[in-house]
């Protein structure tokens, strides 16, 4: 395989201190791992695709190195996601797509405009959330981001192959809070946060995952850290059992429906059923506009 050095050139900009820092760390975590890390890129040179996603994104030699994706994660665990995630999408995706989004193109699912500025829903990836996962459903407006939900493709120790969710992330932008209210109001008074999550949903069933979970505050990777600057600013418990989750027996990770729990018009008050009639009808497009682009990128 490629020396510990050479591949950490291709992850750090070591001109930069803490960059070369990181890569000495990085160097000495391999060698401390140095037959699990053998193993991974044993596994990226099996075929041609495989060896080019290594070249276009070699975050997949650091991502196992880090204490990142959830709490208390060990480093054979890391390096599985990592390759399980990887298969999926090679499996079932088209090659030409796989590689695209890698290279940091997102692969939109549904658009619309807000104000004149498109508001879009895509399949995106960012290095800058690689410490909560590995691919991300994305809502912008614009270029900029809105909100997020991080996650990868892994099997569950059924062996299902499964959703995980890392993180979900709002937006970081001037007047976040009054773009927030008017895109809620547009959007027939349904959250952004929820159309987020819906969105990751409806992704989830049409690659025919089996099970969505998400990491509890508990199960959040910076729990790893001692830095309280990287700490939950908000609980992604709560939401996650608002949006009718549920504990298991892993307390790092609840377990989400496949599908948002719809109220009939008989339990929506009077009042509220010609908004909620406009909101239904707008997830309904979302839903079949998603199903038609992920069956462009499917194989």
């Amino acid at each position: 395989m490629q020396s510990f050095i050479t591949l950490g050139k291709k992850i750090y900009h070591i001109e930069k201190s803490r960059e070369a820092r990181r890569m000495v760390v990085f160097v000495a975590r391999c060698l401390l791992n140095r037959s699990r890390m053998e193993k991974l890129d044993r596994y990226f040179h099996k075929n041609a695709l495989l060896a080019e996603l290594a070249e276009i994104y070699p975050f997949v030699y650091e991502q196992p190195t880090r204490a990142f994706f959830y709490n208390k994660s060990r480093f054979d665990d890391r390096a599985r996601l990592v390759e399980e995630h990887m298969e999926f999408l090679t499996e079932h995706l088209r090659p030409e797509i796989v590689k695209d989004i890698y290279r940091e193109n997102d692969q939109v699912l549904w658009t619309s405009e807000h104000e004149g500025t498109p508001l879009t829903l895509s399949i995106s990836y960012e290095p800058g959330q690689r410490k909560e996962g590995i691919l991300s459903v994305m809502l912008r407006l614009g270029r900029e981001p809105l909100y997020q939900i991080i996650f990868w493709i892994a099997k569950n120790s059924a062996g299902e192959w499964s959703m995980w969710i890392g993180a979900m992330q709002g937006p970081n932008m001037e007047n976040a809070k009054e773009i927030i209210k008017k895109i809620t109001k547009q959007c027939h008074a349904y959250r952004t946060k929820n159309l987020i999550l819906y969105a990751a949903q409806a992704v989830a069933r049409s690659l025919e995952l089996q099970h969505i979970y998400a990491v509890t505050n508990y199960g959040y990777y910076a729990n790893n850290h001692v830095r309280m600057d990287r700490k939950l600013k908000t609980s992604f418990s709560d939401f996650w059992q608002e949006a009718g989750g549920w504990t298991t027996a892993d307390k790092r990770f609840d377990e989400l429906p496949l599908m948002e729990h719809r109220k009939t018009m008989e339990e929506v008050p009077t009042r509220k059923r010609a908004v909620y009639r406009k909101r239904f009808v707008l997830l309904d497009e979302i839903d079949a506009s998603i199903l038609r682009a992920m069956a462009k990128l499917k194989k």
